[in-house]
């Protein structure tokens, strides 16, 4: 295509080749491509999907770099650079840095998008603070791009923060949210499960669980905790030890004490006692039984 001068590439055609030169030939290459780029190339596209690279392999500190010099670069960008980052930082289990993040885009009077609002707010459910996911619903709520799909969301996530305050009208709105929302995202099934831990529905929690581990995504620590976590909530210490042998028995993500010892502190804060007993139970019989 560059070769034939008939085709004008965009840059968006520049940012496909980042990502498959990563795909193909590795980041090291995807990056010296970037490198070699004219400066008018140097979008907004074609950094993000750089940043796509080192996000996905984890590279935290090239991502960072990376991020430094994009901010530095005065292009016009969209809440995907920023989701990047977030989604990074909740891979890696730097819950922290979201914040900082977030409050860069505002700076640079970049709209948010529904999962930049997703990632904000599942780093909050993370760590249990319900007081900040109730910020950022408010925030969202008073957005001037909010839409239906958003109040919608909005609605659902309220659910959650107010469990045990629930009625069937909700309870519906609910079930139809699961088409509504995009599941392109793997972090929409940890959602999904998070909501309906709030509706104490088991069986939908269960349904989402069987339907994440059928898809393609390869399965993270965080999916693992969020699951673990609804299970512990609701009281099911069956289903959480199996949970937590499926994750320490997996080959595509390495099992994280000390992610667990971090959820242990969390319910322990949020005086759950049961679910901080239960969690110490399992935790405590894997450690015997690696032994």
């Amino acid at each position: 295509m560059v070769a034939h001068l008939k085709f004008e590439l965009l840059d968006s055609d520049y940012a496909v080749c980042i990502d498959l030169m990563t795909k193909v030939f590795g980041i090291d290459a995807a990056e010296r491509y970037f490198e070699g780029l004219p400066l008018n190339l140097k979008t907004g596209e074609t950094y993000t999907a750089l940043l796509h690279s080192f996000a996905g392999a984890k590279l935290t500190e090239r991502a960072e770099k990376l991020f430094e010099r994009i901010k530095e670069s005065n292009l016009t960008l969209s809440a995907l650079t920023y989701n990047e980052m977030m989604t990074l930082y909740m891979s890696v289990g730097q819950l922290d840095k979201i914040s900082s993040v977030v409050e860069e885009l505002k700076r640079q009077k970049v709209p948010p998008d529904l999962f930049t609002y997703n990632l904000w707010i599942s780093a909050y459910a993370a760590t249990l603070d319900i007081d900040g996911v109730r910020r950022i619903l408010d925030e969202m709520s008073h957005d001037s791009n909010s839409n239906d799909g958003w109040v919608t969301y909005i609605k659902l996530t309220d659910i959650y923060v107010t469990i045990g305050h629930l009625v069937n009208s909700e309870f519906n709105s609910l079930v139809e949210a699961d088409k509504r929302i995009t599941q392109r995202e793997q972090i929409t099934y940890d959602f999904l499960i998070i909501l309906y831990t709030g509706l104490r529905n088991k069986q939908r929690i269960d349904e989402i669980w069987k339907s994440l581990r059928m898809t393609s995504l390869k399965m993270t620590s965080r999916n693992y905790i969020c699951i673990l976590s609804s299970y512990l909530m609701l009281g099911q210490l069956k289903e959480a030890g199996e949970v937590l042998g499926e994750w320490k028995q997996s080959t595509a993500t390495d099992f994280d004490i000390s992610t667990c010892n971090r959820l242990l502190d969390a319910f322990a804060k949020a005086e759950l006692t049961e679910a901080t007993k239960s969690l110490h139970f399992l935790i405590e019989k894997n450690c015997s039984e690696s032994k």
